[in-house]
């Protein structure tokens, strides 16, 4: 077998890198390449690094999951893909008052994906290094949790490295819309608890201004199955249903009704119609009886 030289054991070197993201000590710090595809196709993800992000790509912003555990990284489309919680990641509520965020009594089993990594669960995080997506804005993004379908609530918070406080994100038993504002260059990873196995459906939507004043928004649903014994296919199949504005999550078995991509005006245009109507029948009752105090006010003979 030839001898490698030193230049090609440098160019080796180089193109391996050239398949993975900057790394950095913290896990955290990265740099995309504008280049990454869009991978196609069903796909489980159980372990290993994925973030939640805009994509903008002749002129289209969407939502799209960077794939970190692919070998180059790709990016995938929601629809494609369910995140795997396994069973390695079931952890026991807290006896501390600091997690009573979590309504499940201290000791209560809950699965929890960590804001720092297990090699052996599903790393969820989100970024805004999508390089066309830097380019476009200029200060940030606002990610908006819509809605949550499960068996069980979520809970998405942050908790500093000097044992502060748990700092809640979003929290599925309060009301949505939950907007949550994330700079530019920004990648970021929390803890996600499930309290309950099965499938949940969270419904995102990032909009954000651009450079040029114009304001893109993109809306999607992430497919997460819980536990060991959770069919992914149920995931994949599984349509979100919008709740109300400002309800919370009510739990319960997703529901095959609208899909993540439904225009809730198509429910709130006739509504708006019919209060619009009982509003204007109510301002001519009240112009009506204005007219007639003045009038009796005017002529104490006028007909009440």
């Amino acid at each position: 077998m030839p001898q490698l030289t030193n230049s090609m054991m440098a160019a080796l070197t180089a193109a391996t890198l050239a398949l993975a993201p900057t790394p950095a000590p913290d896990g955290l710090t990265q740099t995309l390449d504008p280049n990454q595809s869009v991978a196609g196709g069903r796909a489980v993800l159980e372990t290993g690094h994925v973030d939640v992000g805009p994509r903008y790509r002749d002129g289209q912003w969407t939502i799209q999951i960077h794939d970190d555990t692919a070998v180059p990284p790709v990016w995938r489309r929601p629809s494609d893909v369910v995140l795997r919680v396994r069973d390695a990641a079931v952890e026991r509520v807290p006896d501390d008052p600091a997690y009573a965020f979590v309504g499940q009594p201290p000791g209560t089993p809950v699965h929890v994906v960590p804001q720092t990594q297990n090699q052996d669960v599903v790393w969820i995080g989100w970024n805004t290094q999508d390089p066309a997506v830097m380019e476009a804005i200029s200060r940030g993004v606002t990610m908006h949790l819509l809605g949550v379908k499960g068996p069980g609530s979520v809970v998405v918070y942050l908790q500093s490295g000097n044992l502060g406080p748990p700092q809640v994100l979003w929290d599925s038993t309060k009301p949505f819309p939950q907007p949550l504002w994330v700079e530019t260059n920004t990648h970021t990873h929390a803890n996600w608890i499930f309290t309950r196995p099965g499938v949940y459906l969270a419904a995102v939507e990032i909009t954000a201004e651009l450079v040029d004043g114009r304001q893109v928004s993109g809306r999607d649903t992430l497919r997460i199955a819980v536990g060991d014994s959770t069919p992914v296919d149920d995931a994949f199949t599984a349509s979100y249903t919008a709740s109300p504005p400002g309800a919370g999550a009510t739990p319960g078995a997703a529901a095959p009704e609208a899909g993540p991509g439904s225009d809730r005006s198509a429910v709130a245009v006739p509504v708006l119609a019919a209060a619009a109507v009982l509003l204007a029948a109510a301002l001519v009752w009240v112009l009506v009886r204005g007219a007639r105090a003045r009038r009796r006010a005017l002529d104490p003979g006028e007909p009440r």
